[in-house]
């Protein structure tokens, strides 16, 4: 079952910054996680009936993958599409994906680029990777690996493993840089770290082609980025490469 991950919430207005108002999210989120499907229909209608974000967001992932309701991708892009006018990062991220994947909407690859951006820009992970993925494939935008390793990198400070491999995969074959085994190897470490198995397999192979003394190197600063990344004060490799 799909998981119904609570954010934090910027409340607003007297509904939004009423102790019940977040109390029924939450009770709506607990409910879907327990496949209780029907009481969370019923706290997300309440709280999108009264223009709250993040209970419209949530209302459209249950109509997204039929959770208590008939599975409606228009109905979801409806729902994501009042999020995005109240400037909810999520509902962006969401509404991306449909229009990237041609599901309740038309395809539009650079609708779904901009919509990315915009949540990217609000520092939401998957986001920023999402982003770095078009720009790594040209997809509704020109093939940009200078960008796409920017936000790769910004997904990456946040914790988000699969960026971190895919930045250790633009190091591994040099794409829009030179040639890095070492950060290859460092960022193959971290998202390993967090469970991404491809990565463990990536870092053996960084191995193979490495000193003991280079892999001893790597390790230490792997280590030091994880830990200010796990601290929230990472803010980039130039101190550390």
């Amino acid at each position: 079952m799909s998981q119904f991950n609570l954010k934090a919430l910027i409340l607003t207005g007297v509904l939004l910054s009423s102790p019940f108002a977040h109390a029924t999210l939450e009770d709506g989120i607990r409910a879907a996680n327990e496949g209780e499907f029907a009481t969370a229909l019923k706290e997300f209608e309440y709280l999108a009936d009264k223009g709250f974000a993040p209970g419209i967001y949530e209302l459209g992932k249950l109509y997204e993958g039929g959770y208590g309701v008939t599975r409606d991708y228009f109905k979801a892009a409806e729902l994501y599409k009042e999020g995005v006018k109240k400037n909810h990062a999520d509902s962006m991220f969401a509404l991306a994906v449909l229009y990237d994947e041609g599901k309740g909407v038309k395809l539009d690859k650079q609708m779904a680029v901009t919509l990315f951006e915009k949540a990217a820009k609000k520092n939401l992970p998957a986001a920023q990777f999402n982003l770095g993925v078009m720009y790594a494939n040209g997809e509704g935008v020109t093939r940009d690996y200078k960008q796409a390793r920017t936000w790769y990198e910004k997904a990456a400070a946040n914790n988000y493993s699969l960026a971190q491999f895919n930045l250790a995969l633009m190091y591994f074959e040099g794409l829009g840089m030179p040639k890095d085994l070492e950060k290859s190897y460092v960022w193959n470490t971290i998202a390993e770290y967090n469970g991404n198995m491809q990565a463990s397999h990536s870092r053996k192979l960084d191995e193979r082609k490495m000193l003991p003394k280079e892999i001893e190197e790597a390790k230490e600063k792997a280590d030091k980025i994880y830990e200010k990344i796990l601290a929230g004060t990472y803010a980039g490799e130039g101190r550390l490469f």
